[in-house]
């Protein structure tokens, strides 16, 4: 789930990661400063994960 919108972000989707683990989408992604001001550092794209990966193939 991005934590700046609450859209869900299904495991393949397209994401970043502050390094806090903080999850964003694309969109609030490039919407923010390539810092966040108050972590440091700026955001990289998370890993996907296939959904065959996952036990309940979701």
């Amino acid at each position: 789930m991005c934590e700046r919108c609450a859209v869900s972000l299904r495991p393949d989707a397209a994401a970043f990661l502050c390094s806090y683990e903080c999850t964003f989408c694309p969109d609030r992604t490039g919407a923010m400063a390539a810092d966040r001001p108050d972590r440091g550092g700026g955001p990289v794209r998370r890993p996907r994960r296939a959904t065959a990966d996952r036990p309940d193939g979701s």
